[in-house]
């Protein structure tokens, strides 16, 4: 279970402070398949940082399986099993997509367990296997690398931010195939950072975040016709853009 108890979180902006969360209250519990949308700028990455350790609230408590986490950093609360995707992945010179995978994993992947990650996020696996990760590789294949790592780990709790940002229509749906087989099957938690209508149909729970706030939480049946009455079609599959040439 994970418990953000009067989160709040503040930086130094041009004209003073300026609050990106505002004393948010949540709880998300366990085996649930989790889409946090919302507009542009109303603090969901940065939801998703704080409860990765990449930022520190500013006041409140998280608290994730019992466990006071808001003091610890990125690495113990990873030891915790919390996983997380970044919008703009790291590149790693000198270390292979296997090399990657299998250090994700916590063990020798076979070749074959490799192979299934990689084309679960679409990529010919045979393609990438021993290429390293570095600048010869488009963001999008980073991007679909960097969550296949996070298929590979017995994680707790894993955070997508935007896993569709950057990636092409086809790789899309391999991904929506992906995060499918991941909401039937699931043992543990999952969050999404999305606005795609596809991977919102996929949810149990979904929260909008809006201006620092949760504007709405509920199960998808519910949230989710009430969003499409008031803003109708979300961001189409059309607006997706392949990054590979």
């Amino acid at each position: 279970m994970l418990e953000l108890k009067n989160v709040s979180f503040t930086v130094d902006g041009d004209e003073g402070k300026l609050d990106i969360i505002k004393d948010l209250t949540l709880t998300i519990d366990d085996e649930k398949f989790t889409v946090i949308t919302g507009p542009n700028g109303g603090g969901k990455s940065t939801l998703a940082k704080l409860i990765m350790g990449i930022e520190k609230p500013t006041s409140g408590k998280i608290i994730f399986n019992g466990t006071d986490v808001t003091d610890m950093n990125i690495t113990e609360r990873a030891k915790l099993g919390i996983g997380y995707a970044f919008q703009q992945p790291p590149r790693f010179k000198g270390m292979t997509v296997r090399d990657l995978l299998s250090l994700a994993h916590g063990s020798e992947l076979p070749e074959d367990e490799c192979c299934t990650y990689l084309t679960n996020v679409g990529l010919c696996s045979m393609d990438y296997l021993n290429r390293e990760v570095d600048t010869s590789l488009s963001g999008g294949e980073v991007k679909r690398i960097e969550i296949a790592t996070l298929m590979a780990r017995n994680l707790e709790l894993a955070i997508y931010d935007e896993p569709e940002a950057g990636i092409d229509l086809w790789s899309f749906t391999m991904l929506v195939d992906s995060f499918r087989a991941l909401s039937k099957n699931r043992h543990k938690n999952v969050i999404i950072i999305s606005h795609q209508e596809r991977i919102m149909q996929l949810a149990d729970d979904i929260i909008v975040l809006a201006d620092g706030n949760i504007r709405t939480q509920g199960p998808k049946d519910e949230v989710f016709p009430t969003l499409l009455s008031q803003f109708g079609s979300f961001s189409s599959e059309c607006t997706l853009r392949g990054e590979e040439k």
